[in-house]
């Protein structure tokens, strides 16, 4: 083991030794100006990335909110429905327990009794004659 890291380290320092024999390298002389405008562009696409919808993140929100919406509407409707039912059958409960129905004989009567209710008109020859 204590072999194995002395030849990594002499093989190291050859290498870094190698290394500084070589000359620098050239570099053009819009080096910088090439590394910012990949640096721009980069920017450029990540915010373009973040702009872009992402469907696989926004379906399941729609999904869940679809759903509620869904479940509230159905729910109102219940609501509603027993709301009514209710009111039915307090109406209903009312009428059953409303004493002073009418009798069978007034009913068979009606029209009578309806004619009784009218206002008499005046008989103007039967005034004129009075005078």
């Amino acid at each position: 083991m204590k072999h194995d890291a002395d030849e990594s380290a002499k093989l190291d320092a050859r290498l870094n030794a190698a290394l500084r024999r070589l000359p620098d390298a050239p570099l053009p002389s819009n080096f910088t100006a090439r590394v910012l405008d990949a640096i721009d562009l980069d920017e450029a696409q990540a915010a373009r990335a973040a702009r872009h919808w992402n469907w696989r993140l926004l379906f399941p929100r729609v999904a869940v909110a679809a759903a509620v919406l869904v479940f509230a509407g159905i729910s109102i409707q219940r609501y509603e429905a027993g709301a009514r039912r209710l009111e039915i059958t307090k109406s209903v409960a009312m009428i059953a327990t409303t004493p002073g129905q009418p009798s069978v004989d007034a009913l068979e009567n009606l029209e009578a009794i309806q004619r009784m209710s009218q206002s008499a008109h005046a008989d103007g020859q039967l005034l004129a004659d009075l005078q």
